[in-house]
């Protein structure tokens, strides 16, 4: 299952999010419509994901993830296959409302959900750990792949076969992969209440809520922006990208190394300190970011934190409030953090626009530590469990 899921993630995110940025300029073109046009539809689909997290993730603590992600998948794929036909805005727009359905249904979350059901708290750290080291590779595997496609078949003949891969790979993976695995409704929640009414009651829930949207709409705004702050800051456009394409590496280098830092500390301990180094790295940018060396060193311990959020938000739920419920709590806790990094980079935009690249950066530094300052601040707060046994 583990394995199936590992590879289902990557070629899920490969496929619904990263190939997005290489056929943006082809399909722009021949439809006609300007880029910002364009990448909205990709907004549009990361804001439905966020508006359907929450009933998804009553739908996996009710029902489990089989019938789900297998139902998913099929829709994902045909999502694509239906994008590699539009002639029209609105078109692109309808197919990727239906993209942003199958996101909420197929991705993290979900996957999630049904690694917390049915494995053991003891071996649970490392099947996440697992899915999300080797789904930190998609953008390195799609977005070449997609290049390679576009240039030798065009962007049309490109998305047919990235459907075709994605439902050989998701569907039956999904549908046979998952079969038995239960729900969590199949746990008792303690304390007499159901968990998700107790997250929601808990004042550290709405700390994280602001935790991981303030640090969610950062990283959604560098992975947009980054390559052009680069550039205005004297780099050649190949090697500005070449150093963005730094943080998707270093993401996985990141997962390990907070995954195997929890033998010691808590993992909300963890997260909030590299979430302040994130946040000291990125305010060096604009004073040493002119030099290569100097820029590399900050992107180097910015991008070691770039995917932590993905690994600390499952352990951080878990431990604050058990397996009871998990989908619902994650799938609330998502809603807000999806709509935070679908509208960033347009705000980030807006900044830029009216202030300059350098005054949007230092504000993405301070979200970042004001981010880890609260999640520090979490992990010193007792939990339900806690609470009831001084």
């Amino acid at each position: 299952m583990i394995s199936a899921l590992a590879a289902t993630q990557t070629v899920g995110y490969g496929v619904l999010y990263y190939a997005f940025s290489v056929i943006l300029g082809p399909m722009s073109d021949e439809l006609g419509i300007s880029t910002a046009t364009a990448a909205g539809a990709l907004t549009v689909a990361v804001l439905v994901s966020g508006l359907l997290s929450i009933p998804v993730g009553r739908w996996l603590d009710a029902r489990g993830g089989h019938g789900l992600m297998t139902v998913g998948s099929a829709v994902g794929a045909l999502a694509v296959l239906g994008w590699s036909q539009v002639r029209t805005v609105g078109g692109l727009y309808a197919v990727f409302i239906l993209i942003g359905v199958a996101s909420a249904m197929v991705l993290y979350e979900p996957a999630f959900a049904v690694i917390v059901a049915v494995t053991s708290p003891a071996r649970r750290a490392k099947a996440l750990l697992a899915v999300t080291l080797v789904a930190g590779f998609a953008s390195s595997i799609f977005i070449p792949l997609t290049g390679q496609l576009v240039a030798r078949l065009e962007w049309r003949s490109a998305l047919v076969l990235l459907a075709v891969l994605l439902a050989a790979v998701t569907v039956p993976s999904h549908g046979l992969a998952l079969r038995r695995t239960r729900t969590s409704a199949d746990r008792v929640a303690p304390h007499g209440r159901p968990a998700p009414s107790r997250a929601l009651r808990d004042p550290a829930f709405w700390l994280l809520a602001a935790t991981f949207v303030l640090h969610g709409a950062a990283l959604a705004v560098i992975a947009v922006h980054l390559v052009l702050y680069l550039i205005s800051l004297g780099h050649p456009a190949a090697l500005a990208a070449t150093l963005a394409g730094l943080l998707g590496l270093l993401s996985v280098t990141g997962r390990v190394v907070t995954t195997v830092s929890t033998r010691w500390l808590p993992m909300a301990t963890i997260a909030g300190v590299i979430f302040v180094v994130q946040g000291a790295a990125l305010s060096m940018l604009p004073v040493v970011g002119r030099h290569v060396l100097g820029a590399v060193g900050c992107l180097v311990l910015f991008g070691l934190g770039f995917g932590v959020a993905s690994i600390a938000t499952p352990a951080i739920l878990l431990d604050r409030y058990g397996a009871s419920g998990y989908g619902t709590i994650a799938g609330t806790l998502a809603a807000p953090v999806l709509v935070a990094r679908a509208s960033a980079p347009l705000g980030g935009a807006l900044i830029a626009a009216a202030a300059g690249y350098r005054i949007l950066v230092v504000m993405v530094a301070g979200a970042c530590v004001v981010a880890g300052l609260l999640l520090l601040l979490v992990s010193r707060l007792p939990t339900a469990r806690q609470a009831s046994h001084p």
